[in-house]
């Protein structure tokens, strides 16, 4: 039997999880008359993790509201920069997404990476515990219930994912300060202390050095620094922080 029909639209920044006969304005759904709205949502393809506000007849109503027939729903986009309430800003990223965590790392930002495929509960269950927003291009991941926040990664660019997560939760940045490996906080490090860890090419050459307080990964402006900063400068002009080194 069929239930309560009802018309939605997404948001245009939506339409890559929809149908495409649904990405040109209002369709129709049919609903089963028990099932909330923001089930209705994601059995259309788009994670709540990415849906904003969601608007019944032009007055906002939350995920449990369940449809009544002839409703006009409108499913906004994330109001960018989204606020994550109840804990300091952190990630954590899905093995697919090493290379965003390294970047982010070198940004400062607190950046939790899984170089293993820990599987989907998993993961959702560490970022409960943790209170991290699970990022990820993993839709059914980005779906479980369990997730303390979560948020798509919409391009295969590190560049792009990069600038995507910086523009879409604008975290603190603090460059050079956390380990790139391990996610630590770095400490600056005297030469004789890790002389012991050093080739001898780079004892002779540099002076200047961090260490990691977690793992002790040493650090020194070497051969990819000029790389590294660029990244960094590019990121401090667009989204604030300070890029000294």
């Amino acid at each position: 039997m069929n239930g309560p029909e009802i018309q939605i639209s997404f948001a245009p920044g939506l339409a890559v999880f929809v149908a495409a006969a649904r990405r040109a304005g209002r369709t129709a759904v049919t609903t089963d008359g028990v099932s909330s709205l923001g089930h209705v949502v994601e059995s259309l393809g788009v994670p709540l993790t990415e849906a904003g506000r969601l608007l019944v007849d032009g007055r906002p109503v939350d995920t449990a509201h369940v449809p009544s027939a002839g409703e006009t729903v409108e499913v906004e986009g994330v109001v960018r920069p989204q606020r994550v309430p109840g804990a300091p800003l952190r990630f954590l990223l899905d093995v697919h997404l090493g290379t965003l965590a390294r970047r982010l790392r070198l940004l400062g930002v607190d950046a939790a990476y899984e170089n293993e495929d820990l599987g989907d509960p998993a993961l959702a269950a560490l970022s409960a515990r943790e209170q991290r927003v699970m990022l990820s291009r993993d839709r059914g991941l980005l779906r479980r219930r369990e997730l303390w926040a979560g948020a798509y990664v919409y391009s295969d660019r590190p560049e792009d994912q990069l600038r995507d997560v910086l523009e879409r939760f604008a975290p603190a940045l603090a460059p050079w300060t956390r380990c790139t490996a391990c996610n630590g906080r770095l400490e600056e490090a005297d030469k004789d202390v890790v002389r012991e860890r050093l080739e001898r090419g780079t004892e002779n050459t540099y002076d200047v050095f961090a260490r990691c307080g977690r793992c002790e990964r040493v650090y020194w402006r070497g051969a990819h620094h000029a790389r590294l900063e660029a990244i960094v400068e590019e990121a401090v002009r667009e989204f604030g922080g300070t890029a000294a080194a």
